[in-house]
């Protein structure tokens, strides 16, 4: 009877945890797994993300830079494919079967019952002929996207890219995006990717086991509605931006330029460029890494991350810098015997013997000698140490822009280098040296790093006789045409109004006076004001470098150009500076062709220089074409600088 007894407790003790056991696999299923929800709500449901337009970019006379294309995403939930014919899947979207494979085995690994991208950007023609035999392949949809559309393939890397999100992106924006979205991955499109995204939307949609629409969910009750990007307005002047990009075909090197008044960068071109369309569609990856692999680097964006001693340009700083300190004055002469001695045997040569020369004079000619007695003045003779000195003298030169980013809304900007006390004391073991120690500073050349944004930023401060506006691209946001408050704020540099007047009147001599360094850039009816500069470069020919601004009284525009390679700043940059600043001011080119001619065929390439040879005089033999003729580059008279 116990016995009895003893085997039904143990029989309903089993009994009792097999009932234990299934109400926990139940509760696990129902409350803890969400496997099997998602499988059953996918095999009725359908979320569809509704991506919103991406914002459009326009240049600051309405045209459009950038604008938007439709394609097509296939998606897949691989726990709801079922048996299908591989190869007429394959087909229909133009892929392989080793493709297909690989696709597949990546979307299972991301989860069987959420969807995950499949195929990125087919095209209109491709998802027509796919759409008529969806219903065959149970567990693949559609999702409609766009992509960006470059209709003058310009402005490539101040406009930049998107790409699809990685990993640390996605636990960036903390899960706003998922694996197969796209982002702004360089340029505008990053520095403003959250104004240009806008809003995504969802739409529920029923479907069948057939895979099927039947519907919305709801009658679209727990849809929501995409709200297209923010769009932008860019300081750009796409014909200024299109005609620069042709002048510096061939070349190495940028150019920038800025409505001094505001700040607006009217001209971005990094040279060599690539067309913008290569970063869309479905061989953006092999163009990337093509892109990657020139020697010439067109993804670099030199504007703002190229740096380079400034050379000559630099004088009209320590011009101003010296004046403000009250060490020199426009009254303030100098003999040039043909160079600077400093120290025990130190010479820095000059380009001429120049003979006695004022501050102007100095500028107009590009003295060296005289800028080497302006900074030892500045450096040596202000009866403080000399160390002490530099520094009061580095934290003015760094007033105007140099050695620190200016905060252009860019991403990956450079500082440029302005070298400190310290850096001296440390390379010289001691801090009793003196201006003969990096007397290099005083022309532009040693340590000194600058970015051409920083030097167009230079020019645009000495049209303003004083302050600057920190550069842009951005003109303004949204129909409302919002414009940052950050690019309004006037920024001083700490030098008088009156300081400028001997240096702007040397940089107008520089362009209009027969004796200036850039004689071959005056433009008749418009009085440019510029610098010359001609950089030693230690790793190959030496770089041409012009800053200018016009006209001089009430200035549009100033403009920074460096021709890298390329020898003196008067052969190359100052002609090309020349002949933007008519562009913008004219909107036409008055000088005869020949002189575009020989810039815009001009090969400056290391290893394949060849430039233009004027067509000769004379009359020309009829019975032939009037071809321009191309021969190895000469090496331009030494009187230029």
């Amino acid at each position: 009877m116990n016995s009895f007894f003893k085997r039904r407790y143990v029989i309903q003790g089993i009994f009792i945890l097999i009932g234990l056991i299934l109400l926990g696999r139940l509760f696990y299923i129902q409350v803890i797994d969400d496997s099997y929800k998602l499988s059953a709500d996918n095999n009725v449901l359908r979320k569809l993300i509704i991506y919103p337009a991406r914002g459009i970019i326009l240049d600051r006379t309405g045209e459009t830079l950038v604008q938007n294309e439709p394609v097509y995403d296939i998606m897949v939930i691989p726990g709801q494919v079922k048996e299908m014919d591989t190869l007429e899947f394959c087909r229909l979207i133009k892929i392989s079967k080793n493709d297909f494979d690989r696709a597949f085995k990546k979307a299972k690994n991301y989860s069987l019952y959420k969807a995950s991208l499949f195929q990125k950007q087919i095209s209109a023609l491709t998802y027509a002929a796919f759409q008529e035999k969806l219903f065959e392949f149970p567990g693949f949809y559609v999702q409609n996207r766009s992509v960006r559309y470059y209709p003058d393939s310009t402005a490539a890397q101040f406009l930049g890219y998107i790409g699809e999100v990685n990993e640390r992106e996605i636990e960036k924006y903390n899960g706003f995006y998922s694996q197969g979205d796209y982002i702004g991955k360089t340029g505008i499109e990053k520095s403003y990717e959250d104004l240009l995204r806008g809003q995504r939307g969802v739409r529920n949609i029923m479907v069948d086991v057939h895979n099927r629409e039947q519907g919305s969910f709801f009658g679209g009750k727990y849809d929501t509605t995409a709200v297209a990007g923010d769009k932008l307005i860019s300081s750009l002047n796409k014909k200024l931006q299109l005609f620069g990009e042709r002048l510096m075909h061939n070349k190495i090197g940028s150019v920038v330029a800025i409505e001094p008044s505001t700040g607006e960068i009217l001209a971005s071109i990094s040279s060599p460029s690539y067309d913008p369309n290569m970063m869309v569609g479905r061989q953006r990856g092999n163009n990337y890494m093509k892109l990657l692999r020139d020697p010439f680097k067109p993804m670099f964006i030199r504007p703002i991350q190229a740096e380079y001693p400034p050379g000559s340009i630099f004088k009209v700083v320590n011009a101003l810098v010296a004046q403000q300190f009250g060490l020199i004055s426009a009254n303030t002469y100098y003999n040039c015997p043909g160079g600077y001695r400093y120290g025990r045997r130190g010479f820095m040569g000059c380009t001429h013997v120049h003979g006695t020369i004022n501050l102007a004079q100095s500028i107009e000619t590009s003295c060296n000698t005289y800028y080497g007695y302006t900074y030892a003045r500045m450096i040596d003779q202000t009866g403080m140490r000399p160390v002490n000195a530099y520094k009061r003298w580095r934290e003015a030169v760094m007033k105007f822009g140099l050695g620190h980013a200016l905060g252009i809304d860019l991403p990956a900007e450079r500082n440029g280098m302005v070298p400190t006390a310290d850096y001296y004391t440390k390379s010289f073991r001691n801090d009793k040296w003196t201006s003969s120690f990096n007397i290099s500073l005083s022309i532009g050349q040693g340590e000194l790093g600058i970015t051409p944004l920083q030097m167009a930023n230079v020019a645009a401060i000495i049209a303003n006789r004083g302050f600057y506006y920190t550069p842009h691209l951005i003109k303004a946001i949204g129909e409302e045409k919002v414009v940052k408050p950050e690019f309004t704020k006037k920024n001083n540099v700490g030098v008088d109004a009156k300081y400028f007047d001997p240096v702007v009147e040397g940089m107008s001599r520089v362009v209009n006076a027969p004796g200036g360094t850039a004689y071959n850039a005056k433009i008749d009816g418009i009085e440019v004001c510029g610098k010359t500069g001609t950089v030693q470069n230690p790793h190959g020919d030496n770089h041409s470098v012009f800053i200018a601004f016009a006209p001089r009284n009430n200035p549009k525009i100033a403009i920074a150009v460096v021709v890298e390679n390329a020898g003196y700043g008067s052969v190359w940059s100052a002609p090309i500076a020349s002949l933007m600043i008519e562009q913008y001011l004219r909107d036409s080119i008055s000088r005869p062709k020949y002189y575009s001619d020989r810039l815009l065929q001009a090969n400056l390439l290391p290893g394949q220089k060849k430039v233009y040879v004027r067509p000769s005089n004379n009359k020309p033999d009829s019975s032939k074409s009037e071809r321009p003729v191309i021969q190895p580059a000469v090496v331009p008279n030494k009187k230029t600088f």
